[in-house]
């Protein structure tokens, strides 16, 4: 079975390069808004109320990967040849050990005590915009339906 955002990939993907401009405005890196966005599942609200439904960002696993974007950071500065202040790395196998525990696989709990808050309010709030963009565009794109009906037939 499928996920039902298998069905408007083509329309994701344009919201992706409409919405590159907002995420350089940020305070997020492109490779730490790739990898916030792969610890965040969109989901619809209220799906079966056709005028109620609405994208939404489920951020509940974005926190774990938090203190690894200034890991993200500080390589891509060393590979720049720039300063990232303090060298500090998460424990436990980079970016790929950070989606890892995101998703519950590895030890070593959650990392909570590392998360930063204003950080996480601020990928929260991104991909809270990401998924309205996301969803202005589907209805502009008369594509909402389909995909509110991928998503109820997908659960």
């Amino acid at each position: 079975m499928s996920h039902w955002t298998d069905a408007i990939v083509g329309e994701r993907m344009t919201v992706d390069q409409s919405f590159n401009d907002r995420v350089v405005a940020s305070e997020f890196s492109n490779a730490e808004w790739g990898l916030i966005m792969t610890a965040t599942d969109l989901e619809m609200a209220d799906a079966e109320d056709p005028e109620a439904a609405r994208i939404v960002a489920d951020t509940d696993d974005v926190a774990a990967i938090i203190p690894e974007l200034e890991s993200i950071r500080s390589r891509t500065a060393a590979m720049t040849g720039q300063s990232a202040g303090a060298d500090r790395t998460v424990s436990g196998g980079g970016v790929v050990g950070s989606i890892k525990r995101a998703l519950g696989f590895g030890g070593g709990g959650s990392g909570d005590d590392d998360v930063d808050p204003k950080k996480l309010a601020a990928a929260e709030e991104l991909t809270a915009e990401y998924a309205e963009a996301l969803q202005a565009h589907l209805e502009a794109a008369d594509r909402f339906e389909q995909a509110r009906t991928a998503y109820l037939d997908g659960r």
